[in-house]
């Protein structure tokens, strides 16, 4: 699990957590090798493993890149979209350019919705003003 697990650049964990993954894998072992001799994946010996903490290899704690992990869920949704007869998914890079086009949309409504809100408290702090200077003008002619 480790030599497959560090080859497709994912945790130990996410190949258990994926059941269908981990029955592929185990499919795969029970079947016969069709690579030439000394070509496949073979597990160490007893004696190349380490004995003792000190003949470990130290390796830094290496965190999972989540970017294949997404990857493969959507490559599996896709599959099954594809299995299940509903249709062939949208166009991913169609919606691309819509999300794009919707999320410059917004920030220009939101910079236009910014200036009406600084135009609407510049003419409250007029009407302000000017009501303050008509009540003036009402109290002097008293």
């Amino acid at each position: 699990m480790s030599g497959i697990a560090r080859q497709a650049g994912v945790d130990r964990t996410f190949l258990y957590r994926h059941r269908d993954l981990l029955a592929l894998i185990h499919a795969a072992e029970r079947q016969p090798s069709a690579s030439v001799s000394g070509a496949g994946p073979r597990s160490a010996s007893p004696r190349s493993r380490p004995t003792s903490p000190t003949h470990a290899p130290q390796h830094p704690a290496r965190q999972p890149d989540p970017a294949p992990e997404r990857r493969l869920a959507e490559l599996m949704g896709e599959q099954a979209w594809r299995e299940s007869g509903l249709g062939a998914p949208a166009d991913q890079e169609e919606l691309q350019r819509q999300v794009s086009r919707l999320e410059q949309t917004n920030t220009e409504l939101l910079a236009r919705l910014e200036e009406r809100d600084t135009e609407l408290e510049a003419a409250r702090a007029a009407n302000r003003e000017l009501t303050r200077a008509m009540n003036q003008k009402g109290t002097a002619h008293r």
